[in-house]
């Protein structure tokens, strides 16, 4: 009971963490056109991040609950990934790298679970599709944001330039609004998933136990379209802590990456501030519907390369993008190699 305790406050912290960390996510470009100031912001956002607790369903948690196998997964590879997902999370951010809490979270528990019970503890279905769109949410967002800026610039071609703008600014205010609902309907998820399944674990030991189960832990169950256990409902607590807690975490701001998202990848203008967040919102709404867990930061760095490659090809700093990508590249096997490593640490140290 005292590691679900620890298990619970660490993935609340990892969700704070991700607040602050994928802040810039939702603010970069709101920010860097001057629209709101840096503290009205993330305020805006924050806000937002919380609104999504009445939108989205509980599609993207079943997948990252379902990431490993449940019936062999236990407190110390879930404590493990957690510690391991914090840790890269916290080393990235000091750094101004914009990497996915998604994908760390994700490397983390799974490189755990693979020193606990090897590699055919993994969901591969899922870890793969996880994967794929570490590349395929960057291009979905730089395709959409591209089209998007031009059919709004040969839209608006013939209107006063100072009025054009004035319009914009208010119109990005509403693109920032949905793009942090996403964020918050995505990211927010994944932290429900971790503690999902730390009480399944508990439950399954009060079930060896032949003790009842507190309500307070009720993971309900049901049978999918595919014949697989899925999460159909969790106790109300648990949706409210983790959206009160990305909530919070998106007020503390993150400026570190805000300054390579707003300013080193291409200059935004309010129209393509529109586009780009329009374009991560869209991206993000789809991939939660399909309960793919991308990653947001991903999301919108692919939509503000988009406006600015329907500018000119050399309008984004692509050598900037290319650092990116290797980051992105490398947190899932670098947090799956830290998780496994904290997983051993932990085993010899007696932590269970």
């Amino acid at each position: 009971m005292t590691l679900l305790v620890i298990i619970i406050i660490l993935a609340l912290i990892f969700d704070l963490i991700n607040g602050f960390h994928d802040a810039a996510n939702s603010i970069t470009n709101i920010v860097s056109t001057k629209v709101l100031s840096p503290f009205q912001a993330v305020l805006w956002a924050a806000f937002f991040n919380v609104v999504a607790f009445f939108i989205f369903d509980l599609n993207v948690a079943n997948t990252i609950a379902k990431i490993v196998n449940s019936d062999v997964i236990n407190f110390t590879v879930i404590c493990s990934g957690l510690v391991a997902a914090i840790s890269w999370n916290l080393l990235t951010w000091w750094f101004g790298i914009p990497s996915s809490s998604s994908h760390t979270l994700i490397g983390g528990v799974a490189g755990a679970a693979v020193a606990f019970a090897g590699f055919g503890v993994v969901n591969q279905e899922k870890i793969l599709k996880t994967f794929a769109f570490i590349f395929l949410a960057p291009f979905i967002g730089l395709i959409i944001a591209a089209t998007i800026n031009v059919i709004i610039v040969n839209i608006c071609r013939k209107a006063h330039p100072a009025k054009a703008e004035k319009w914009f600014k208010r119109t990005q205010l509403l693109a920032a609004g949905l793009f942090s609902i996403g964020h918050g309907g995505n990211d927010a998820q994944k932290v429900m998933g971790v503690i999902s399944a730390a009480l399944l674990v508990y439950v399954a030991q009060l079930h060896s136990l032949h003790l009842p189960v507190p309500d307070w832990a009720n993971i309900v169950q049901e049978v999918d379209s595919k014949g697989k256990m899925a999460i159909k409902h969790i106790p109300n607590w648990i949706p409210t802590a983790c959206y009160i807690a990305i909530g919070c975490g998106t007020m503390m701001g993150g400026w570190r990456i805000v300054k390579t998202m707003g300013t080193k990848i291409t200059k935004i203008t309010p129209i393509e501030g529109v586009s780009a967040d329009t374009a991560g919102a869209l991206t993000l709404f789809l991939t939660e519907r399909l309960g793919i867990p991308v990653s947001t930061t991903h999301t919108i760095t692919g939509s503000i390369i988009g406006v600015g490659v329907a500018k000119r090809v050399s309008a984004v700093k692509w050598g900037v993008t290319v650092n990116l990508m290797w980051a992105w590249i490398l947190t899932i096997p670098v947090s799956g190699l830290l998780g496994a490593l904290l997983f051993y640490i932990f085993t010899l140290i007696g932590v269970k």
